[in-house]
């Protein structure tokens, strides 16, 4: 099973949310909001580079807009792989958690 840092599952979470408006700075804006840091856009491309090479993601060009000088953005989304790769991870972290919740208690 390919092993997710927490920033790659931030990354994989924050597609997911973002839908059809998970390109590269939108992902990089939502990821700053919720985690209240600030990413450079290299600390979300290299990781996301890498999530697509591990075919945990995939990539396509959305349509070309005046905004963008005519230029297509990269759209981001879930294989079935990666979802399936986050659905194990959040029952291996729900399972750790439940022992801290347990003795904290």
């Amino acid at each position: 099973m390919y092993s997710l840092t927490r920033t790659e599952e931030e990354i994989l979470l924050t597609i997911w949310d973002l839908k059809e408006d998970a390109y590269l700075v939108a992902i990089r804006r939502q990821l700053n909001m919720i985690a209240e840091k600030e990413l450079t856009i290299g600390a979300v491309h290299i990781p996301l580079s890498k999530l697509e090479k591990a075919g945990v993601v995939e990539s396509y060009f959305g349509e070309a807009t005046p905004k963008r000088g005519g230029r297509r953005k990269r759209i981001y989304r879930l294989t079935k792989a990666g979802i399936e790769l986050l659905k194990k991870h959040k029952e291996i972290r729900d399972r750790v958690w439940s022992g801290f919740s347990r003795s904290y208690s």
